[in-house]
C-alpha cells in the first residue's frame, strides 16, 4: 500500500500500556499513526525507523489549546485523520467520601472533558470526508462499579453515555464509534499511573480499603495482553460492520454478563411499580 493510501491513526496516550501497543501494532502494518504524548520521548522509540509515516506529539488532553496544535499537526503532516483513539487517562481510588476535590475534578479534567475536546476537534474534518472511525476507551468499569473506584466509574459511565450519543449523531455522516471496555490487562492503570486519596476513612477500611488493596495487588499479574487487545481493536475497526461495544478480557464477560443478569431481575422484580408510575389510560390524574 502506497504510504499516502494508508489510514492514519491518532492515538492518545502512548507512553505505556494499550496506547503504545496499539501505536506499536499500527505502525507495524504499515500505516501512519500519530503518536502522542504529555511527553514526547517516551514514545520517540515507537516512531523511530518509521519517520516517514509517524508522528511524535506532545499532548496534554486537558490542555484545549495543545489539542488543537496536535490536530493540526496531524492534518498538516498527512492530509487527514482516518481513525482516532481516545485512550489517554487513569484511575483514582477513594471511597466516594474519601474523594478529594482537586484529584476528582482532575480525573474528570483527563478522563472526560480531555477525551470530549479531542473528539470535538477531530470531527470536523471527518464530517467534511464523511468517514472516519472513533474508538473511545472506556473499561468494564463504564459498565459494572465496584467499591474504592466510584469517581472512576462516573467517568467511564460519562464516556459510555457521550459515545452512545456521538454514534447515533455521526452515523448517517458515514463516521463509526467504537466503545472499548477492557478488564484488567498488565499496564500501568493499577501501578505507577493509579492515583488514591490521602484520605481514609476507617469505616471503609472493610470495603473501599479492601478493594484498594486488592486492585493494587494485581499490578503486573493482570491476565490481560495489551498487545492482544491492540489487534482486537485493530480487527474491529477493520470489520464491515464494527460493534458499537467491543469487551476485552474474560473477566470483562463474566461481570457484565453477571451485570446484565441483575439489571433484568431488579426491573421484573419492580416491574408494576414502574407501570403504575404513568398517567392511567383514560388520563385520570391523582396524587
Amino acid at each position: 500500500m502506497p504510504v499516502n493510501d494508508a489510514p492514519v491513526w491518532f492515538i492518545t496516550g502512548c507512553s505505556t500500556g494499550l496506547g503504545r501497543a496499539l501505536a506499536t501494532a499500527v505502525l507495524e502494518r504499515g500505516w501512519r499513526a500519530v503518536v502522542t504524548a504529555r511527553d514526547p520521548e517516551k514514545v520517540a522509540d515507537i516512531v523511530a525507523g518509521h519517520e516517514d509515516r509517524a508522528l511524535a506529539l506532545a499532548l496534554d488532553v486537558t490542555d484545549a489549546t495543545r489539542v488543537a496544535a496536535a490536530v493540526k499537526a496531524a492534518h498538516a503532516a498527512f492530509g487527514r485523520i482516518d481513525v482516532l483513539v481516545n485512550n489517554a487517562g487513569y484511575g483514582y481510588l477513594a471511597a466516594v467520601e474519601e474523594g478529594e476535590d482537586d484529584e476528582i475534578r482532575a480525573l474528570f479534567d483527563a478522563n472526560v472533558f480531555g477525551l470530549a475536546d479531542v473528539t470535538r476537534s477531530v470531527l470536523p474534518g471527518m464530517r467534511a470526508r464523511r468517514s472516519g472511525h472513533i474508538v473511545n476507551i472506556s473499561s468494564l468499569g463504564g459498565l459494572a462499579a465496584f467499591g474504592a473506584t466510584g469517581y472512576y466509574h462516573a467517568t467511564k459511565f460519562a464516556v459510555e453515555g457521550l459515545s452512545e450519543s456521538l454514534a447515533a449523531e455521526v452515523a448517517p455522516l458515514g463516521i463509526k464509534v467504537t466503545i472499548v471496555e477492557p478488564a484488567a490487562f498488565r499496564t500501568n492503570w493499577s501501578g505507577p499511573s493509579m492515583r488514591q486519596s490521602a484520605t481514609r476513612i476507617e469505616d471503609y477500611a472493610e470495603t473501599a480499603g479492601a478493594r484498594r488493596k486488592s486492585t493494587m495487588d494485581t499490578y503486573g499479574n493482570q491476565p490481560g495482553d495489551p498487545g492482544r487487545a491492540a489487534q482486537a481493536i485493530i480487527g474491529a475497526v477493520q470489520a464491515d460492520e464494527p460493534p458499537l461495544r467491543l469487551l476485552l478480557g474474560k473477566a470483562a464477560l463474566d461481570v457484565v454478563t453477571a451485570r446484565l443478569d441483575n439489571l433484568r431481575s431488579g426491573v421484573d422484580a419492580w416491574r408494576d411499580v414502574t407501570l403504575g408510575a404513568d398517567y392511567p389510560d383514560d388520563g385520570t390524574v391523582t396524587g
